[in-house]
């Protein structure tokens, strides 16, 4: 059914809204022995490369993201880059689930304009005048990595995670442009 295969790519594509390399990495170590064959640049780097470059930058988004000002770095860097990895994800987890080769155009930039979207919250929300506390961003890890592992192991329950994350990101958005302003003291 073609229907579990789009919950399974909007789930991969939200774990890369969240975060870039994390997802990757366990995109390939959940594909067994081929690793990245089905991402479309990392097929045709080594897989000891791809591995060491994933992982330490895993780490460093794992750990250096939720300082203030190594915070800003990551941000601009995952705003600019998570459409493009958010489309290499989706063709990678389509491929891997067999999905017509046709469909790559589509499922790419379905899941990179997700990713993207779900970027733009989180860049909003940290450059709110009151910072989200640091919970939150171990709860912004979890959800990736969660995300992630049910894009493979159960895809409609990701997609439907993904979906109710994408419904927030719309209400938010809604929220911020409609909430009152305080006025100005004169």
């Amino acid at each position: 059914m073609i229907i579990t295969e789009l919950l399974a790519i909007l789930s991969i594509a939200a774990a890369t809204g969240l975060r870039l390399a994390l997802p990757l990495l366990l995109i390939g170590l959940m594909s067994g022995p081929q690793l990245w064959a089905n991402v479309p640049l990392l097929a045709q780097l080594p897989p000891a490369l791809v591995l060491g470059v994933l992982a330490t930058w895993s780490i460093a988004e794992l750990m250096l993201s939720k300082d203030r000002y190594s915070q800003r770095f990551f941000q601009i860097l995952e705003l600019v880059l998570s459409p493009g990895v958010g489309a290499l994800a989706g063709i990678g987890i389509a491929r891997t689930l067999g999905l017509d080769s046709w469909l790559n155009l589509l499922v790419g930039l379905i899941s990179g304009l997700l990713a993207l979207v779900i970027q733009l919250l989180q860049v909003g929300l940290f450059f709110r005048p009151l910072r989200p506390p640091l919970w939150s961003f171990f709860v912004v890890d979890g959800l990736c990595i969660v995300l992630a592992v049910l894009a493979f192991d159960a895809p409609n329950q990701g997609g439907i995670i993904a979906l109710l994350l994408l419904w927030l990101v719309s209400r938010t958005s809604y929220l911020w442009q409609h909430w009152p302003r305080r006025s100005q003291p004169k």
